[in-house]
């Protein structure tokens, strides 16, 4: 099934249509007391919406278990880059130390830039390709997940565009 055909709102993806609140006017608004009447109440509301028990939070925040495995696929795509961009000044350093060959310095400036880029990227595909359901572990490489979720975040940017307009 394509993602066009099939269209699902996971719980912390947002709302298609959103509603402009009203505007009132500072003259007619009533005053409230803001102020928490004891200490129980002021740590509720210091507490975020999700930890408030808010349903209407809840529905935009991050499940665990997925963010949890964004963190994992995140640490995979984005380490080992990042591992071998450090790693490759000092075999550039043992290289040219030890004398074993001559190393342009345009050279190690570009394989560790291309490795750190690779990191940058990784940060991305470490999200993109995670399966936003949290009862789906998907697959070990994600491409799968990876062109759903594309889609759904540039369907997403193409209706913000159209209603900015």
């Amino acid at each position: 099934m394509s993602p066009e055909s099939k269209e699902e709102n996971l719980p912390f993806e947002p709302r298609r249509k959103k509603k402009k609140p009203t505007k009132k006017s500072p003259v007619t608004a009533p005053v409230a007391d803001t102020k928490p009447k004891n200490s129980a109440e002021s740590k509720k509301a210091n507490k975020p919406p999700f930890e408030r028990g808010e349903k209407n939070a809840s529905l935009s925040a991050i499940p665990d278990g997925v963010s949890k495995r964004m963190v994992r696929r995140m640490a995979l795509f984005s380490g080992i880059p990042t591992a071998l961009g450090i790693s490759s000044f000092v075999v550039f350093y043992l290289i040219v130390s030890n004398e074993l060959f001559k190393v342009p310095t345009t050279a190690v400036l570009l394989v560790s830039l291309g490795f750190f880029g690779l990191g940058v990227l990784g940060l991305s595909y470490g999200i993109l390709s995670t399966s936003w359901d949290e009862d789906r572990l998907g697959s070990w490489f994600g491409f799968e997940e990876f062109t759903l979720n594309f889609g759904r975040m540039t369907s997403a940017w193409r209706a913000a565009r159209k209603e900015a307009k």
